[in-house]
This record gives structure tokens, sequence and C-alpha cells, in this order.
């Protein structure tokens, strides 16, 4: 097997924040199923990956019950399941030592956030070697806030400030950062029709 697709913290830990209203995918848990799909179709490994945040008592603290997968997306016996506590999913795991042990040399990323947990995984694994398929399309993410702008409390107001950087925006930087550098970008209809 050379091939892992990385299905990147599609948790129910987001859908518990009020900017999940804003989300650019809301059905993000179907997009990463499809690769999942195909990926097993392929013989591929699949490795999920949750991000924790212990003891904040936040919604990525295991303690409230959120920190697993998203309704629909279910390991399979053999498939490792892998909880994070960076941003990337090799710095706190053994998410490289799982991959070396398969014989995996390319890894196909999908989840959430695009431009953070998606693309940071991505970068770490083309510095450690790895062939990366970045599909975008199969990552989701959220608007973001100015620098210099009060706390929201509702995704309503975030969108109303026209300081907000649009998800369309994110999702194009990463885009432009990852691809001929990083990553190969990739769309979902590419890796699951045949």
């Amino acid at each position: 097997m050379s091939t892992a697709l990385l299905v990147i913290d599609v948790q129910e830990s987001f859908r518990m924040r009020p900017s999940w209203q804003a989300v650019s995918a809301p059905d993000i848990a179907g997009r990463a199923g499809r690769l999942v799909d195909a990926a097993r179709t392929r013989g591929d490994l699949v490795v999920w990956v949750l991000h924790a945040e212990p003891g904040t008592g936040g919604v990525f603290d295991p303690e409230t019950g959120h920190v697993r997968l998203m309704d629909g997306l279910e390991p399979r016996p053999g498939e490792p399941l892998v909880t994070k506590t960076s941003r990337n999913a090799f710095t706190t795991t053994n998410l490289q030592q799982l991959l070396t042990a398969a014989g995996v040399t390319d890894v196909v990323i999908c989840g959430i956030q695009t431009e953070q947990c998606c693309e940071t995984t991505a970068r770490l694994a083309a510095d450690l070697g790895y062939t990366v398929t970045f599909v975008t399309d199969a990552t989701a993410t959220f608007p973001i806030p100015h620098r210099d702008a009060p706390a929201y409390t509702t995704a309503a107001d975030l969108l109303a400030d026209p300081r907000t950087l649009p998800t369309g925006d994110i999702i194009a930087r990463t885009e432009y950062a990852l691809a001929g550098r990083f990553a190969t970008i990739a769309t979902l209809d590419q890796l699951t029709v045949s």
C-alpha cells in the first residue's frame, strides 16, 4: 500500500460552534465519506484524525463528548484513528510511524479547516517527503475575522463585517500556497469517479 487518505478533524466539535452556520461546506462529512469509499475501493489506507484540547472545557475538550467523528463516518477495523493536540496531524501523534509501517509514500488530505489543520498537515507531509494530494473541495473552512475585529457572538455579525475574509478567498489562497510547492490540488470528482 503506497497511498493513505488522511481525514482530518471532520468532527462534531465544529458543529457545536456558532461559526458552523457560515461553514464553506456544510456537507463535509458526505464529501469526506465519498473519498473514504473511493480509498477503500482502491485498497488505500484510511487514517482518521481528531483534534482535542484537553482541560479547556470547550468543544474540543474530550470531556464534552464532541471530539468524535461526524455522523456517517466510521472507521473500519485496521483504520487508525489518531488524536492530535497541534494544528498538524504529525507533531503530537504517531502518524508518521503508522504511515512508514504501512509503506505509505503518498497522502491525500481532506477535512476541516482548509487553511489550518489541513494545509499545515499538507506542508509538513511534503517536508517529510510524502507526495501530497490536497482535495480542496473535500475541505471546509469558516470566514476569518479581521485581526482588530471584536469577538463576534453570531455568524451573521461576522459576515456583516466588511473586513471579514470570506471562505472563497481563504480556499483560493490555500490552493495558491500549496499548488506546485507542497501539493497537487485535486477535486473530489477526480478522485472518486472511475
